[in-house]
């Protein structure tokens, strides 16, 4: 199975200047773990996942005053729409993260988590009740 048939195709966007709060409102409302943040004012995408929001509260930080560009991850790992889920996965496995944003060309066409292939991967195991 590929990518492109596991993957979230409706993807949260949240801009850089978005507060943490804001961010984890949109992501708690769409019952997502983590937003696509796309920067206008420069080139790549990165991700913030509810991981990055739990670190800034747990380190102290007030969630209405800090920004999402300050605790996101801009060294993304992308995947492609034709990668196999076994690829997705097991990039996941190395890099140590839930959530990929699958590019296709330069364009977000999805991300797909862990969530994602655990359905998958139950679809595929489950035996069939006669």
């Amino acid at each position: 199975m590929q990518v492109r048939e596991a993957m979230s195709s409706e993807v949260l966007v949240v801009g850089p200047e978005h507060t943490l709060r804001q961010a984890a409102r949109m992501m708690s409302a769409r019952g997502v773990g983590s937003a696509v943040v796309i920067d206008p004012d420069s080139e790549g995408v990165g991700i913030m996942t509810e991981r990055d929001v739990l670190n800034a509260i747990g380190a102290g930080l007030d969630c209405d005053v800090e920004r999402t560009a300050a605790h996101l991850t801009w060294d993304v790992v992308y995947a492609g729409p034709d990668w196999t889920v076994e690829e997705a996965a097991a990039a996941m496995a190395r890099g140590g993260f839930r959530h990929l944003v699958v590019l296709d060309g330069r364009e977000v066409a999805g991300v797909i988590s862990v969530r994602d292939l655990m359905r998958v991967w139950a679809r595929e195991h489950t035996p069939t009740r006669v």
